[in-house]
């Protein structure tokens, strides 16, 4: 059959997956009876495992949030009043007239573009953008360039050459991107998106919210930006330490996507128990500025174990790549590091282009500071 001779390609490639089975301890991974630093979490304030936090939320949890399940669409019976609560505070916090959650990143990235982009629209989207964006870029049926990562000559020169040519063109990026951890500068794309009428700026901050901005709201905040980017996208699933998404915008676009997105309304809305947890880190979110200067300290310093050891470093945030190159390598590098003590995985093909696979290390707020600098050592030594 086809699909067995497509996993014996890729055990031969090095790039066969499988499910890991390990057992979590707080900041711990333990596997085959080892114990390892876990170095591949996006639990990066370290709120997953802070238990006095999970205490204050149960004893706070009012009965009514109480439900395992929303058994329902939001459209249906499935819109409970804590999934407008969290909304509403969306909303306000970022000084926006409107906010609206998914059931996961997935379900937002392929949603929204699909809904909002027909075939009078063209999409620029950043080469590195996450594979949810580019599958939710297939669904719809514009038409789609990829512009060199963080080639803004490029971006400029294709929305001067298209501007005339599409009743609207949308900008897509990530903020802090997933597999390099560099950073975007989304105050230069709103002034780009200034200078056409017809553009649009779609920005995911999944690996910046939380973690960036003085009230911890992603990198828009930082540069200034949040009341200017059309689509404010972000997840609750990493810096957040819960589950689900969201989109910052104008009424006049909630109310569409309400009526026209399938990934909302084709699908059982996100529990009330869930939700609630949800409403009660975000509503504390800009009280843990001293966890985002810890992790950025602690980022910085990992980063320079990274260029000491002559490895290429994009990185200016809390993801940093460690690039080895081969996939076999890389997965050698991996357990040697998994060897060491700290549980650090290979990313491979297809998630980054051929022979840029590495090793990402994923820095949280609650790893011990000795660890992190051992592990610089390691990578400074080995």
């Amino acid at each position: 059959m086809k699909e067995g001779q497509t996993l014996c390609a890729l055990a031969r490639e090095g790039n066969l997956r499988i499910l890991p089975e390990v057992r979590h301890d707080g900041i711990w991974i333990e596997q085959d009876g080892r114990r390892m630093l876990n170095m591949s979490s996006n639990d990066y304030l370290g709120l997953a495992s802070d238990a006095t936090l999970q205490d204050e939320f149960w004893q706070s949890l009012p009965e009514r949030d109480r439900l395992l399940s929303a058994s329902s669409s939001r459209l249906l019976t499935g819109n409970f009043d804590v999934h407008q609560e969290l909304e509403t505070l969306l909303a306000e916090r970022f000084g926006r007239e409107s906010a609206l959650t998914f059931s996961s990143g997935y379900h937002l990235n392929t949603g929204i573009l699909p809904a909002v982009a027909d075939v009078h629209t063209l999409i620029l989207a950043d080469k590195l953008v996450h594979a949810s964006l580019i599958d939710g870029i297939r669904l719809s049926s514009a038409t789609c360039i990829r512009y060199r990562h963080q080639d803004y000559r490029q971006l400029q020169s294709l929305l001067e050459k298209h501007r005339t040519n599409f009743e609207r063109m949308i900008i897509v990026t990530e903020s802090v991107f997933s597999m390099d951890g560099d950073v975007a500068p989304l105050a230069a794309l709103v002034e780009l998106k200034k200078a056409f009428p017809n553009v649009m700026l779609y920005v995911d901050e999944a690996h910046a919210i939380g973690v960036r901005g003085k009230r911890g709201l992603g990198i828009a905040e930082e540069q200034g930006c949040l009341a200017d980017i059309d689509f404010l996208c972000g997840t609750f699933g990493k810096a957040l330490a819960s589950v689900g998404a969201y989109v910052v915008c104008s009424r006049l676009m909630h109310d569409y996507l309400v009526n026209r997105m399938r990934t909302l309304i084709f699908t059982t809305a996100l529990p009330p128990l869930n939700v609630a947890w949800t409403k009660f880190v975000f509503s504390r979110l800009d009280g843990w500025e001293d966890r985002r200067i810890r992790l950025a300290s602690m980022a910085e310093k990992v980063r320079g174990a990274v260029r000491q050891a002559d490895y290429p470093c994009p990185s200016e945030s809390h993801i940093v790549p460690l690039v080895v190159g081969e996939s076999e390598k890389t997965v050698l590098k991996a357990a040697e590091m998994q060897r060491k003590g700290f549980y650090v995985l290979p990313v491979r093909p297809p998630t980054v282009p051929a022979g840029t696979s590495r090793l990402r290390l994923s820095l949280t707020a609650a790893l011990p500071e000795g660890e992190v600098e051992r592990m610089g050592e390691l990578i400074v030594n080995s």
